[in-house]
């Protein structure tokens, strides 16, 4: 009796975890198909051929970016908007895993969980998608980093809204005439599917003396009475640290603007390992974030292990430190922002659930600085702009009130230093944080000023153009 007991109780354990199994695949399915749809290893479902009758990919100014005519997908026909958004639209094939036409085949194609995609034509609703960024801002972006024939990244994005004008990564291609990748062009083509705005971290540089910065403003009482002096080389650990210049005395806002190795190796040192590591964490540095369905790429900072020479050198953005163009936007927009940042996003409108598409779901916001910090960094980095940019070139910025920073990343291996410039406007009609990075190039006014020069012009003109 005992046994037949014990077969029934396991008996009816099995049939309560199928029954179970059974409602929870169909939950999954109900309520996750168009993910399940998105996912790569389904092109067979919507890959190309879904796109054969796809919505219309709009940009913020209602230009079409790509739609579907006689079943065949075509993208804009400015060579250098197709170019300059082939990482956020996408192309035809799914090898761009980040792009929009990846991320959101299903609801482009109109698939349904009971039609599949042969939904009749009278039953389907529209399935358009309006993106955030501006065409002809992105357009001019990528002229300007394409034309030195490096990997590089440009974001800029509204540091009150979210809204992402411009993001634009190289290299790239042309999704109206893709290459065929080979043997004598892969060197060519190397990680052109990959969107360094979103997927690559880079070593920042002197564009981490910001953190540094916000660091000091918070630990070192006499901040704004201390000197420091320069010769181009201070022995600190018991090896070198070198500057570009010889600064000679040198107070706090001359060695940002000028950007003294030797004032930022000191401070870091002077405040140790412990104020850097919760200053960066606070600042978001290690933090991944997601931006409409794509997690960013984390930065990294991390000085617990290292020595007072090391310390020295991730003040100035040259131990290990690593940080990712979106998220360089995202610290500079905060510093704007009275502290805040603001989670960017490229769909009009928000994207990910229903709240966000109906508007009902405002973007989430972090803080990463307080706001005296904030606005103390707001000072210095206008300052730098003034006392040093501005005489170095002429017209940058015009018709701007940009507050800014530099960066030339060595990076070893025999490859010339990533470029940097970060930064944000402080104008109330074009509130636009910006982050912009050349690798293997040189020094960051040099390379990466005039891509955000010409981004940060267009998006603030986009801005105030519509009102």
């Amino acid at each position: 009796m005992k046994r037949i007991m014990r077969r029934n109780t396991l008996i009816l354990l099995f049939a309560l975890a199928f029954i179970g199994g059974i409602g929870f695949f169909s939950f999954e399915l109900i309520v996750n198909a168009g993910a399940w749809v998105d996912q790569p290893y389904n092109a067979h479902v919507s890959g190309s051929g879904g796109l054969e009758q796809a919505g219309v990919i709009y940009d913020r100014n209602g230009y079409v970016l790509a739609e579907t005519q006689d079943s065949k997908r075509i993208y804009n026909d400015n060579v250098s908007v197709r170019k300059g958004l082939l990482h956020t639209v996408g192309d035809n094939s799914l090898n761009i895993s980040t792009a929009v036409q990846s991320k959101y085949r299903s609801q482009l194609t109109g698939y349904s969980l009971i039609w599949g995609l042969n939904m009749p034509k009278s039953m389907r609703a529209t399935h358009d998608i309006t993106l955030t960024v501006d065409a002809a801002t992105c357009a001019a972006a990528y002229d300007q980093l394409a034309s030195y024939g490096k990997k590089g990244a440009c974001v800029v994005y509204n540091y009150k809204t979210g809204e992402v004008l411009c993001s634009v990564s190289t290299p790239g291609y042309d999704p109206a005439d893709p290459p065929e990748i080979n043997e004598s062009n892969e060197k060519q083509y190397d990680g052109v599917y990959l969107d360094n705005v979103l997927s690559s971290t880079y070593a920042p540089g002197s564009i981490f003396k910001i953190i540094t910065s916000a660091a000091a403003i918070e630990n070192i009482p006499d901040l704004y009475t201390r000197t420091w002096n320069c010769t181009g080389t201070k022995e600190i650990g018991g090896n070198k640290v070198t500057c570009t210049e010889t600064h000679g005395e040198i107070d706090y806002k001359t060695a940002m603007s000028h950007s003294c190795n030797i004032a930022f190796a000191e401070m870091a040192v002077e405040m140790g390992r412990d104020v850097m590591n919760n200053t960066a964490k606070k600042a978001g540095i290690n933090k991944s974030y997601e931006v409409d369905d794509v997690d960013t790429a984390k930065g990294h900072f991390d000085v617990s292990k290292a020595d007072e020479n090391q310390l020295a050198w991730s003040g100035i953005g040259q131990y290990d430190n690593a940080v990712n163009p979106m998220q360089m936007a995202m610290i500079c927009g905060a510093i704007g922002n009275g502290g805040k940042a603001v989670n960017p996003t490229y769909i009009k409108g928000g994207s990910g659930d229903l709240l966000k598409l109906i508007g009902f779901n405002k973007p989430k916001e972090y803080d990463l600085f307080n706001s005296g910090t904030a606005q103390k960094l707001d000072e210095v980095m206008r300052y730098t702009v003034k006392d040093y940019y501005d005489y170095q070139r002429s017209g940058l910025f015009e018709g701007l009130s940009v507050c800014a920073k530099t960066g030339t990343a060595e990076v070893g291996e025999d490859k010339a230093p990533n470029a940097w410039m970060v930064g944000y406007s402080q104008d109330q009609d074009a509130p636009l944080a910006f982050a912009c990075v050349v690798e293997d190039s040189g020094f960051g006014f040099q390379y990466a000023c005039p891509v955000a020069d010409a981004a940060m012009k267009a998006a603030a003109a986009c801005l105030r153009s519509s009102g």
